[in-house]
Formats: structure tokens, C-alpha cells, sequence
């Protein structure tokens, strides 16, 4: 097999803005493995907020020792090459993604399957949230409604900003804007404290605003602080960033921390390690989304593939390729307001790479 990385930066027809940082471009490492007759293929995004990785780094794993566990594995060896991926290095969970779910889009490729088909599903229509780009309370409320009027049903609202009462005059605006029968569901980051989640949380509810769900409220490491907080509000708590891999989430479960958990391929390595932590949440009753980093039409293809074979408790957060103004490449998947159409080709139905 041959293995190449291509680096891609991505414009995006808005910008993302969060807490965390403004986003004009998505920046990823793209990964193909070729077999000679097929190409499969994988990303790697930049995220240095969350997972720490850079494009750099990323490129050097591939390269360096994802590459050399793969060398001599002949292409019809799927199982035993993704141990190998997964055993070559310590972290770099953007790296083993990409070649991860370059490896099973290989394999769906030579057999002439779409990849949503080969993982077991044949739904090939999944939908997500929109992440409302952060501003003021009357640029939020406006871009709930215009998010609404493109399509979309499900409201992400990014707070933990450090303003208790701001995040809370912006919720309450947007819920005025969007009427009663709009989700929304909001997204700290590991902004608040833990009296500050439960405060705010508490205003919300006793407030009316409906909130679906609040996404990671405190730190990563503060599962004791996260489970007090799930304790004491009746909104459902989403564990994110708190959950890597298959240890973090079965803390979490013994700790009761969260109602549920936000899986994505780039941080849990891919889709071997996501199909089991969607299982496990399934079996001890945690409702689960899949989804994304600022990732292109791969990553939010293999994404959308995974959410088809293994159905989750609430909508999914698969925006991401939605901002960009165009794709790096060919083929994939395609957006139709909050609906997210996957290809009928084989694979991630990728072609190659945009001009």
C-alpha cells in the first residue's frame, strides 16, 4: 500500500468565531492510501485548543511511525493494520484518524461499497446542529434566525466566556429570536466553574429557554466536578473533551458525570476506537452525538458514515464542512440545509483532490 499526505487549507464563507479563537480557514492534514487500483481516504484536522496536535505533527506520524507499522501489509488486512495504527504511537489522535479512516475507505472502495454500507447501514441521510459563530447578544439572535431560514433546526450557542450574565442575556435572545420550536443546545468549553454551571444552568431552566443540552461546563479533568453538576440540573450534561478513549468514558460512566458523550474521530483515533465508545455509552444507557473538529468534506464524510451504521440519542454536530466556502476535494458528502446526503459511490465517494 502507499501512503501519501497532502496539507489543505480550506476557506470558510464565514468566520467561526468561539472563545477559543476566530477561524477564517479549516486547516488539515489529508491522508491516501492506495492500493494501486483503489484510494482511500482520510483527515487530520489542526485543533490546538482541544487536542493539542498541529498539522506538522501529524504529517511527521504518518509519515514517520504510522507509516513504518504499516509497511509490508498487504491491503486486505484491515483488522491487523488498524492495531497497528492504533499500537505505533502514544496520542496523536488526529494521525491515527486520518489513516484509520483512510484504511476503512479503502476497504469499502474494494469492494464496491459506500463506506456508511460497509460499516452496516443502509441510511445514507443523517442530520446536524449549526454552531452559531459567537457575538453579541443581537448578532447571535440574528444569526439564529438566519440559520433557521437556511435549513437548520438544531442551534449550537458557544458560552463559558467568563460572563455569566452575558452567556445568559445571549440565550435568552436567541430563544426570543428563534421561537419555541428550535433546539438549542450550548457548548461551554471547559468555561465554567462548577457553581457558575449550575447557577446558569438553573437561571435557564427556571427561565424557560429550553435548553436541549450543555456541552462539556468545567474543566476535562473535573469528572467529580461535572457529575455535582449532573446532579443538580435537570438539563442533560454532554461530556466532550473529557472523553478521548474508552478509559475516559468508562470514568465518566462509574462517576455518573454526564448524560451523555460527543464522540469524534479525531480524538478518539478513528472509527475502530468510535464504534466502541458509542457501544459502550449504549449498554450503560448514555446517550451519545458524533462529532466533528474543523474538518472538510473526509472528515465530516467518515463522521456522517459512522452516525448512519450506528444511530445516536440526538442530533449530531457535523457542521463543520457546512462553512467552508468550497472543498478541497472531489466527491463526498453533500449538504442540504440540516441534512446531510451521502454518497452512493463506493467509499467516502472522494476522487481526488480539488484543483
Amino acid at each position: 500500500m502507499k501512503l501519501s499526505t497532502h496539507l489543505v487549507s480550506a476557506p470558510l464563507h464565514t468566520p467561526f468565531v468561539t472563545a477559543l479563537r476566530t477561524a477564517t480557514h479549516a486547516e488539515s492534514l489529508l491522508v491516501s492510501i492506495s492500493d494501486g487500483d483503489h484510494t482511500g481516504w482520510g483527515e487530520a484536522p489542526q485543533v490546538w485548543k482541544v487536542t493539542g496536535e498541529s498539522l506538522a505533527g501529524a504529517q511527521a506520524c504518518v509519515e514517520g511511525p504510522i507509516a513504518a507499522a504499516l509497511d509490508g501489509l498487504g491491503p486486505d488486512d484491515l483488522t491487523d493494520a488498524l492495531r497497528r495504527v492504533q499500537g505505533a504511537v502514544q496520542g496523536n489522535y488526529g494521525a491515527k484518524a486520518a489513516v484509520d479512516v483512510a484504511l476503512h475507505d479503502l476497504a469499502a472502495r474494494r469492494v464496491g461499497r459506500p463506506l456508511h454500507g460497509f460499516l452496516g447501514s443502509t441510511v445514507d441521510v443523517v442530520r446536524t446542529d449549526v454552531t452559531l459563530s459567537a457575538g453579541d447578544a443581537s448578532a447571535l439572535a440574528r444569526a439564529g434566525i438566519d440559520r433557521l431560514n437556511d435549513g437548520f433546526d438544531v442551534l449550537k450557542v458557544k458560552v463559558g466566556t467568563g460572563d455569566a450574565a452575558a452567556d445568559f442575556d445571549r440565550v435568552r435572545r436567541i430563544r426570543e429570536a428563534v421561537g419555541p420550536d428550535a433546539r438549542i443546545r450550548l457548548d461551554a468549553n471547559q468555561g465554567w466553574t462548577r457553581r457558575d454551571a449550575v447557577t446558569a444552568i438553573r437561571a435557564l431552566e427556571d427561565a424557560g429557554c429550553a435548553i436541549e443540552l450543555v456541552e462539556q461546563p468545567v474543566a476535562a479533568a473535573d469528572l467529580d466536578g461535572m457529575a455535582w453538576i449532573t446532579d443538580r440540573v435537570s438539563t442533560p450534561i454532554l461530556a466532550d473533551e473529557s472523553v478521548y478513549g474508552v478509559r475516559d468514558l468508562v470514568a465518566v460512566i462509574r462517576l455518573g458525570a454526564a448524560d451523555l458523550v460527543n464522540v469524534k474521530l479525531a480524538k478518539c483515533g478513528g472509527l475502530a476506537t468510535a464504534r466502541t465508545l458509542l457501544e459502550l455509552a449504549r449498554e450503560h444507557g448514555l446517550g451519545a452525538i458524533v462529532g466533528s473538529m474543523m474538518e472538510s468534506h473526509v472528515g465530516v464524510g467518515a463522521a456522517a458514515a459512522l452516525v448512519a451504521a450506528y444511530p445516536t440519542s440526538a442530533v449530531n454536530d457535523l457542521d463543520a464542512a457546512w462553512w467552508l466556502k468550497e472543498s478541497p476535494v472531489l466527491g463526498g458528502i453533500r449538504y442540504e440545509g440540516a441534512r446531510i446526503h451521502l454518497p452512493s459511490a463506493p467509499g467516502l465517494g472522494v476522487t481526488g483532490l480539488a484543483a
